[in-house]
């Protein structure tokens, strides 16, 4: 998500404008300065945006796995079930988040954090928007390469997500290692819904949508509220797909996924 660069040490907790960053930057030159910076940061920003969607309707559809049966199961043959699949993935899903991505690691490389010297709440915040940051990206590569694309198979052949076989795989995955289930998803799932919630709040200010100081106040409670629900999400599908229901494959809603 879009993040400004630092926050004021001026005593104010709100963030500065990320219009006044801009500027600053315009005065510098290559990447980051000018036309570059303004044009890379809105398409950073942009793709956050895009990227905190999939993650809502990600975490709200893991979320079904809770409602047992074949709930989940056909989530995800709808999934399967849309035409060009691979097309919106990559429109939606994976080029988004590696623009996203590759850029963020350049903003927290480059970024100077003064939450020492400055120990505001943006500080804070910003801190743990690019402490997230790291988290997440670690994550995502054992999330995606183990459970989707199977390269951790070597390790474990249950990692591996299976469309077939939803729910079972999902436990089957979640009961490789209890460090899974304790420290790695919760981790990766408070990260995500952390760097959503402030992504989104920092994107109200870069495209200008929160200019006063009660406007960003009012959009914070939303944030707020956003964290909290999507949390519950990711923690409500973690703790469902622990339990022993799902443990065997007709008990977990196993459904031929059309098409495949």
């Amino acid at each position: 998500m879009s993040t400004a660069s630092s926050a004021t040490p001026a005593g104010s907790s709100l963030a500065p404008s990320p219009n006044v960053l801009d500027r600053r930057r315009e005065k510098a030159g290559g990447l980051t300065g000018g036309k570059n910076y303004f044009l890379l940061r809105r398409l950073h920003s942009l793709t956050g945006i895009i990227f905190g969607g999939y993650l809502v309707v990600h975490l709200l559809v893991n979320a079904t796995i809770a409602q047992m049966g074949r709930v989940y199961q056909v989530q995800v043959n709808k999934i399967h079930d849309l035409p060009l699949l691979w097309a919106v993935e990559w429109v939606f899903i994976y080029l988004p988040i590696l623009y996203h991505t590759v850029y963020g690691i350049y903003i927290t490389v480059t970024g100077q954090p003064n939450v020492g010297h400055y120990p505001y709440t943006k500080n804070w915040f910003y801190f743990f928007q690019r402490l997230s940051a790291v988290v997440i990206v670690l994550f995502m590569i054992f999330h995606v390469f183990a459970f989707k694309v199977g390269w951790f198979n070597w390790i474990n052949p249950a990692l591996q997500f299976d469309p077939h076989r939803a729910a079972y795989s999902v436990h089957q995955h979640m009961m490789v290692s209890p460090v899974l289930v304790w420290v790695v998803y919760p981790l990766g799932i408070l990260a995500s819904c952390y760097h959503l919630a402030n992504g989104f709040w920092t994107a109200a200010i870069t495209w200008g949508l929160t200019v006063s100081a009660g406007a960003q106040r009012r959009w914070g409670y939303a944030c707020a509220g956003l964290f909290v629900i999507t949390l519950i999400f990711g923690i409500t599908a973690l703790a469902a797909s622990t339990s022993s229901q799902l443990a065997q494959p007709d008990k977990a809603g196993t459904v031929q996924v059309h098409g495949t």
